[in-house]
């Protein structure tokens, strides 16, 4: 099956070479984003990523800023110019982003599992013109994830992309996520020309696994990186061991600008 006919009118969202979006997991107070950013623009990123909305697996752990880190993000943008990435699950997420002017938005993991979430994420996405791109499910199940940009692209999103954040599996193995690239393949095959981005951060849990899992995806010929970024990393407030400084992240995409 090759749905590139349905595809054909897709627009770039990385028309001069590679895509880089780094920044924290989770949005935690301004000075930790301002500072953040601003290791990151020196390292020669252009679009920051933070989680604003966070729920857990299980309750109790910290599950965001909300609409506040919106108000950070967006002294982020006027601060270095950087351009603004963040995930959204719900209508509601949608469009508090796009009123604070977020560049990008993109579907987690978990919700790209739930056709009726994509839905209602289309709905409101319906005639919107920026970036949306869609992480793979947690499962590795390919027509969940072809089903997710086909609901996107009939609200009209025509700036599309994937994100490959490895696979839940029960396995013992050394990453958070297996990323069994053979799935992507499959799916790369299904739409040739959708751009696709890698996260090494929930691929591999740890940031000394950040390096070699990015190496393997660029040289598999993907779109660019989506990294977890956090100025004081280990004091990160969400998944702390597979976030690096900006510092760290400069010298492992040296290679790629």
């Amino acid at each position: 099956m090759d749905l590139s006919s349905e595809f054909n009118d897709l627009l770039p969202i990385c028309p001069h070479g590679p895509l880089f979006i780094a920044g924290p997991c989770s949005a935690e107070t301004e000075e930790q984003l301002v500072t953040t950013a601003k290791g990151l623009y020196a390292a020669g990123i252009r679009m920051m990523r933070a989680g604003i909305w966070k729920p857990r697996t299980r309750p109790g752990g910290f599950e965001g800023a909300g609409d506040r880190g919106l108000e950070w993000m967006k002294t982020v943008k006027q601060e270095t110019g950087m351009q603004l990435a963040v995930e959204v699950a719900t209508p509601e997420h949608v469009e508090k982003a796009l009123a604070a002017g977020v560049d990008l938005c993109w579907v987690g993991a978990r919700t790209t599992c739930d056709p009726f979430a994509v839905q209602a994420l289309a709905d409101v996405l319906c005639g919107v013109d920026i970036p949306v791109l869609v992480k793979n499910p947690i499962c590795a199940d390919v027509n969940l994830w072809l089903g997710a940009f086909e609901r996107i692209h009939n609200a009209g999103v025509r700036r599309l992309g994937a994100i490959h954040r490895g696979f839940f599996s029960t396995t013992v193995q050394q990453y958070r996520n297996a990323p069994m690239w053979e799935v992507v393949e499959q799916f790369r095959h299904l739409i040739p020309q959708l751009p696709i981005l890698f996260d090494p951060s929930h691929t591999g849990g740890k940031r000394c696994y950040i390096r070699p899992l990015a190496a393997e995806a660029m040289s598999r010929g993907y779109d660019g990186l989506i990294v977890e970024s956090h100025c004081r990393p280990d004091e990160a407030w969400t998944d702390a061991a597979q976030q690096v400084t900006p510092e760290c992240l400069g010298e492992i995409l040296h290679d790629y600008f």
